[in-house]
């Protein structure tokens, strides 16, 4: 009897074990997974301080085995509870599944930062070819994959290609508030200098943030239920 091996990445929608302590720098953290993702952080370029409104994995389910990739950590600006008072009042549940609201969340001109921390180590040229795949195809989705387009993911590709993804490295990417400004994509791992990227293509840079942050379309379920139930008690107050 041949057994199937599942390829795709896989979230699940229940709740992860969350402890809220204090690090030793006195910082208060949220662990995701038994990694620690502080409260608030700020942008960097304008050291505008973020808070941290959505955490969960990425994960694959093998033969009934959870194998867990990656932690998130999605920090926003306080501020954009302006920009989804549509939404006031719903649920968490409802908003989970309301790709509308993701949307607006993504086109917010709010700063916005995804944080990503190795839980299993993979070679960067892996995620790299994730990250190509689920872009371009966007792109083609939308009539967009133009030469543009093609060389500036090209460049993030390039970028991933030689790179070694250690348990605990951390992966950032930094969306300004302004659209045409470049996001800016850093790495970080043990014994190794930071490296970072910008990305200036707009087209690139939308469907980076829609691989993670677009609904029920997004990469990781588990953080999306997060964000979703983190801006409805937000919009709440």
């Amino acid at each position: 009897m041949r057994c199937r091996c599942v390829r795709v990445w896989i979230t699940w929608l229940a709740e992860l074990p969350l402890t809220r302590i204090a690090s030793p720098m006195g910082t208060e953290v949220v662990m995701v997974d038994e990694i620690p993702f502080p409260l608030q952080v700020t942008t960097p370029s304008t050291n505008n301080p973020l808070s941290l409104l959505g955490h969960g994995i990425t994960d694959i389910e093998i033969h009934f085995l959870q194998i867990k990739f990656t932690a998130i950590g999605v920090y926003l600006e306080p501020e954009i509870v302006k920009h989804l008072q549509q939404w006031k009042g719903k649920t968490g549940a409802d908003l989970a599944e309301d790709d509308n609201f993701f949307e607006a969340i993504i086109s917010a001109p709010v700063d916005k930062l995804l944080r990503i921390v190795v839980i299993k180590e993979i070679k960067g040229s892996q995620y790299g070819v994730q990250l190509e795949s689920a872009v371009r195809d966007r792109l083609a989705a939308d009539d967009k994959y133009e030469e543009e387009e093609e060389a500036a993911l090209e460049q993030v590709i390039e970028f991933f290609q030689p790179k070694y993804f250690k348990k605990d490295s951390v992966l950032t990417f930094y969306f300004p508030a302004t659209s045409s400004a470049p996001a800016e994509i850093t790495f970080t791992t043990e014994g190794k200098e930071e490296s970072k990227i910008k990305v200036e293509n707009e087209n690139v840079v939308e469907m980076i943030k829609k691989w993670y942050l677009s609904g029920t379309r997004g990469l990781s379920q588990t953080t999306i239920s997060s964000l979703a139930n983190n801006l409805s008690a937000e919009l709440s107050k």
